[in-house]
């Protein structure tokens, strides 16, 4: 017998999700193939051109003896090896199947219905829907320059603030704000305000007034610090990453975390992979490497990229016309190459390139100086 789940307008009736969840623009990757569906080279979200390392490989097969047991709860295998390798407290070290499941927790654990959560406007878009998964009110600063503004940021806050988001050096503009300003941005954020700062590039990042977040975590219960192993650490597959957080904070997030988060794979992985400084560093020469070579060569063919601390380049194209980011798109993906259009974070005119390895990234300049002759004005 047929069973008769209702008209449209019956269903309309039924159970609802919370307000804010329908207001959420669902996350969208970067694309994986062409629109012809061809093999092509994938540089559109930031992976490692490297891969994993070998310690990490080898972890990961290791780890397939316990997939019939659960994993340690707290992920302690993991936290210790963080702890050991970055100087830090493992008791302050809370693990999760992406840092973006760390941030999901700090906006449930730290704002609701009638809180506001401030994100600048070319941040991660993971923030905004952190927020409104949470029933709070995302709010968004503007930028100058592409930059996250310190006093734009403050000029939103309000009693109704609990928490600013900002990545530090930035997704998807690589830019980045200094040490100077990030202490004074914590200094006058109001105090019911916990600054989380996503540190997911901070590898990469050589800017001589740059420095990580991390270590002023212990001398404050106001900030949080998250990183991830899905860039430097080429882990993107197996959803691991961290934060780093005054003890209060680390609580919180245990009580609401799911209680086996971390699989023991991404734990036994993850602890084999930041304790391969040798393959950390590769990862990190390639692409400081590569992103100079990049970008002066782009340059030298007209087209501009944001300067980056980042894995990635921004690059900026025409508003409209043949020479526009989405004729370049077309072009690229003609030849097999893949980037990340950028109009979902309101830059219509942009493509992000990820850093690949060094056949590809010789690739895409080559396919990108015929575009630019083909399609000269």
């Amino acid at each position: 017998m047929t069973q008769n789940h209702g008209n449209q307008d019956q269903g309309a009736q039924g159970p609802q999700p919370k307000p804010g969840v329908l207001r959420i623009h669902a996350y969208v990757g970067g694309a994986a193939q062409t629109k012809s569906g061809k093999p092509a080279v994938k540089l559109s979200s930031n992976e490692n051109p490297l891969g994993a390392s070998p310690a990490a490989k080898a972890a990961y097969e290791t780890a397939a003896r316990s997939l019939p047991i659960y994993p340690e709860g707290s992920a302690r295998i993991l936290r210790e090896a963080i702890a050991e390798a970055e100087g830090l407290d493992p008791a302050r070290i809370v693990c999760g199947a992406g840092s973006d499941d760390i941030l999901a927790l700090l906006a449930k654990a730290y704002s609701g219905e009638g809180d506001e959560v401030i994100h600048t406007r070319h941040g991660f878009s993971v923030y905004p829907i952190a927020a409104l998964t949470a029933g709070a009110e995302p709010i968004m600063a503007d930028e100058t320059d592409l930059r996250a503004d310190v006093d734009k940021i403050l000029d939103l806050c309000t009693p109704r603030t609990k928490l600013v988001f900002l990545a530090n050096p930035n997704n998807p503009t690589g830019t980045y704000l200094s040490i100077k300003e990030m202490a004074r941005l914590r200094a006058e954020l109001p105090p019911q305000v916990l600054l989380v700062v996503d540190e997911a590039y901070a590898e990469f990042a050589e800017a001589g007034d740059f420095g990580s977040a991390l270590k002023t975590v212990e001398t404050r219960e106001d900030l949080v610090v998250t990183r991830t192993f899905s860039k430097i650490h080429g882990l993107a597959g197996l959803r691991v990453g961290w934060g780093y957080m005054p003890l209060a904070v680390a609580d919180a997030l245990h009580r609401i975390r799911g209680p086996f988060n971390t699989s023991i794979p991404a734990q036994m992985a993850g602890a084999a992979a930041i304790r391969d400084r040798a393959h950390i560093e590769a990862s990190r020469n390639h692409v400081l490497r590569w992103r100079s070579w990049l970008a002066q060569a782009l340059g030298g063919i007209g087209i501009e990229a944001t300067p980056s601390q980042a894995n990635f380049l921004l690059l900026r194209f025409d508003p409209e016309g043949p020479r526009s980011a989405p004729a370049a798109d077309a072009w690229l993906q003609e030849r097999g190459l893949i980037l990340r259009r950028m109009e979902g974070y309101g830059l219509p005119d942009r493509l992000r390139l990820s850093i690949g390895r060094e056949e590809d990234n010789r690739a895409v300049v080559e396919a990108l100086a015929q575009f630019m002759t083909e399609n000269h004005q």
